[in-house]
């Protein structure tokens, strides 16, 4: 196994190329001398960059990249590697870089998977499939399992199906594959249908300014649904905006890989403080959006971090920015970091187009051209204040950017586009998630909503509300009637919760007379009372006046049996997070069980504490 190790390259360097060739430009004569000269001295550098969970921030693995000796011809790779498949030593580099990235990966952490570039052209090679990789994997003691063979689409595969029986082989054991820069090249479809991968990398041209560009963001989704039902892992490239990492993290894409995560290094480091907090905080957002509308979330949460400029910039140099940037409707002209004006790309064409307009303006300062009378919204605002502001506008500014400010400083931008997307994507969200009698969340937001006060650590009570002889009342009113309860049960606890003004409450019906409240805060007892106190008042004026006189209707009982039900009654089973543990949703609904039970032994309105 170690003479395996110590293979000697020259000997496996194709004769049928020769140092001296008539043939080659004097250029190509350095370039080949160069890379003899590195396969000779096996002077190749291993780097790694991470692979990171979009979902928590941390290091799924490393991807192994290799560079030429600092300062050389070949250096970089996007000349190292062309270099070596012009002369027809593809196989000799790779095998070079894969012992430099294994020799350095034995330091690598067990659960981290390691990504290693791979030419289709060598993997049918008869010396890679003799083992090689896999003998020295057990030299540098690495686990294949912990390998992952990664294959460019750039370069074309002519026969799929050998291809597959190769990769079907290697897979056996224990490799997994990743096939790189899809959506680069055409055979991208086909080479994952033949292929079937672990993992997708997504080109990261379709990764930059997605922000920005709904096409390519419309792409991405497309991407990621049929990684989900294809059961491959998507994985995005070239992540340099946390503009970019927020989209990605809307979309659902499960992994990334980008500057703004980390720098590929010779050491195998770990992301930023700072960037990791901005991807947990982005995944609590998005899922605390399930429970938001538009007279809730914030118009902040859909802001763009746009580039502000000062108001001495040049016509010219604005002219210069919208031709980088052909998704850029618009700029903010900044005094300090305060926005004082905007100037539309349409608008400023517009000036450009008159007479002596490109003479006047292209070296004059833009703010001459800005609008002073633009809108602009606190962070904090809500989706449904800001589409008021928005409509309330002219027609010719009716679709001008809106600029965001955060503690008075610019923050960013957002567009009446995604304003009106994100309006109507929480409102249908809302609506198919919600109880179509009472309008309120059903049971999946409310799991999802005790989920997330459970891992949240903090202080927290939940109430169960359920309607005592409702059924009976039912039966003998008619279902109309009962539903007519509901709505107003519902009702009172919205109004309550509402004028006791306490932050984040979420109240949910789970079905029948059941409904649900959590907040954050322990003191819930007047709160509780005054539902209460509500509720008896209010159930009096659905009965029949002789009924409220008697004090119980007559109805059958869930066996046949005529029966006395007193007036519908409201109990609370209320619990709190002081003392206990709940590990998830179903732990607690079972100490709300035994609650409820204890509520039902009194024959009135009343809350029962835990």
């Amino acid at each position: 196994m170690g003479d395996v190790i110590r293979l000697n390259i020259d000997d496996m360097m194709n004769k049928k190329i020769i140092e001296s060739n008539n043939t080659y430009s004097q250029e190509e004569q350095e370039t080949y001398n160069e890379l003899e000269i590195i396969l000779k001295s096996k002077d190749i550098k291993a780097i790694f960059q991470p692979i990171v969970s979009l979902v928590d921030g941390e290091v799924f693995g490393y991807e192994a990249l290799s560079r030429g000796p600092k300062g050389s011809l070949l250096e970089r790779p996007d000349v190292l590697f062309p270099a070596a498949e012009q002369f027809n030593k593809v196989w000799e580099l790779e095998f070079l870089c894969r012992s430099k990235a294994f020799a350095r990966a034995n330091g690598l952490p067990k659960d981290k998977m390691l990504f290693v570039n791979v030419d289709p052209k060598i993997i049918n090679d008869p010396r890679f499939q003799k083992g090689v990789t896999l003998d020295m994997l057990a030299h540098y003691q690495i686990d294949a399992s912990n390998i992952i063979f990664e294959i460019t689409e750039k370069n074309s595969i002519e026969d799929y199906k050998s291809f597959r029986k190769v990769l079907d082989n290697y897979t056996s054991q224990g490799y997994k594959i990743a096939i790189d820069d899809t959506g680069s090249g055409y055979s991208g479809l086909k080479l994952l249908a033949e292929t079937r991968p672990q993992f997708i990398k997504i080109d990261m041209d379709l990764v930059r300014n997605i922000d920005k560009d709904a096409f390519k963001k419309g792409l991405m989704k497309a991407f990621y649904e049929f990684s989900v039902v294809a059961n491959m892992k998507m994985i995005a490239e070239g992540i340099e905006t946390f503009d970019e990492l927020n989209t990605l993290i809307n979309i659902g894409i499960p992994y990334g890989q980008g500057y703004l995560l980390q720098r590929p290094a010779a050491q195998f480091l770990d992301i930023s403080p700072g960037v990791k907090d901005a991807i947990i905080s982005k995944n609590h957002r998005k899922k605390q959006e399930a429970f938001q509308t538009a007279l809730t979330m914030p118009i902040g949460e859909i802001g763009r971090r746009d580039q502000g400029f000062s108001a001495v910039v040049t016509g010219g140099q604005v002219l210069d920015h919208f031709n980088d940037n052909p998704n850029v409707m618009g700029i903010t002209i900044l005094q300090g970091d305060t926005p004082v004006g905007l100037l539309m790309k349409n608008k400023f064409l517009t000036h450009l187009a008159t007479k002596y307009g490109v003479a006047v303006y292209m070296n004059r300062p833009a703010g001459l051209l800005m609008d002073q009378n633009f809108l602009v919204v606190d962070y904090n605002t809500p989706l449904e204040q800001v589409s008021k502001l928005a409509v309330a506008r002219g027609e010719d500014s009716l679709y001008d950017y809106i600029v965001i400010t955060k503690s008075n400083k610019y923050y960013g931008i957002t567009t009446v586009k995604q304003l009106l997307e994100k309006t109507t994507d929480l409102e249908i969200k809302w609506a198919k998630h919600s109880n179509p009698l009472s309008g309120l969340p059903g049971n999946i937001l409310i799991e999802e909503k005790l989920k997330l006060v459970i891992d949240a650590g903090q202080p927290y009570s939940v109430l169960y509300f359920d309607l005592d002889n409702f059924k009976a009342y039912n039966d003998a009113y008619g279902f109309d009637n009962g539903d007519k309860v509901l709505c107003m049960t519902a009702q009172i606890i919205q109004d309550q919760f509402k004028d006791s003004n306490m932050l984040d409450v979420f109240i949910g019906h789970i079905g029948g007379d059941d409904f649900i409240a959590v907040v954050r805060d322990i003191d819930v007892i007047s709160v509780c009372q005054t539902i209460i106190d509500y509720f008896d008042v209010r159930i009096r004026g659905f009965y029949a006046e002789e009924d409220i006189k008697r004090g119980y209707i007559v109805a059958k009982n869930r066996h046949g049996v005529e029966e006395n039900f007193p007036v519908v009654s409201l109990s609370i089973a209320v619990l709190t997070s002081i003392g206990q543990i709940f590990k998830n949703p179903a732990d607690l609904a079972e100490a709300a069980s035994v609650v409820k039970k204890k509520c039902k032994l009194i024959w009135e309105s009343c809350y029962c504490i835990e």
